[in-house]
């Protein structure tokens, strides 16, 4: 049964990984410009676009666990000897921290206590990228 529906898994895996990943990019760039701002009025849209995002991003992410997970149960004797596959999954761990650690900075925007520079949210914003490359490269090339 499984085995059926490993497409439609996989096609929707990509599609949180996608959505997921918009969330990873976009919202780093909202705490570059809130760490900018001086204007209340400013001050609050932003809690509000960082507060909204981060409510749809991280179900995308949950549903992007879960769906990978399902894959990786699926086909676990092809993957157990598979080096790259540990490599992606500890990438994954630390993209699952980097989402939490945006979620205690959208709390720290939130409660006016943000101690961070927009230059600070300038290279915290580098990180997923780096991430997504070294994950599209052990998924393509799967170098061990």
């Amino acid at each position: 049964m499984l085995l059926n529906l490993f497409p439609w898994i996989k096609a929707l895996h990509i599609i949180f990984v996608i959505t997921w990943f918009a969330g990873l990019f976009y919202l780093p760039r909202l705490f570059v410009h809130h760490a900018m701002t001086d204007d209340q009025t400013c001050n609050e849209r932003f809690k509000i676009m960082e507060r909204k995002l981060y409510r749809f991003t991280t179900p995308s992410m949950v549903l992007t666990i879960v769906l990978g997970s399902l894959l990786l149960v699926s086909n676990w004797s092809a993957y157990v000897s598979a080096g790259w596959i540990y490599v992606k999954l500890f990438f994954i761990a630390l993209l699952i921290i980097y989402h939490l650690w945006c979620g205690k900075l959208v709390k720290a925007f939130a409660n006016d206590a943000n101690t961070k520079s927009h230059v600070w949210y300038r290279w915290f914003n580098e990180a997923p990228v780096l991430a997504l490359f070294a994950i599209v490269i052990l998924v393509v090339v799967k170098p061990f």
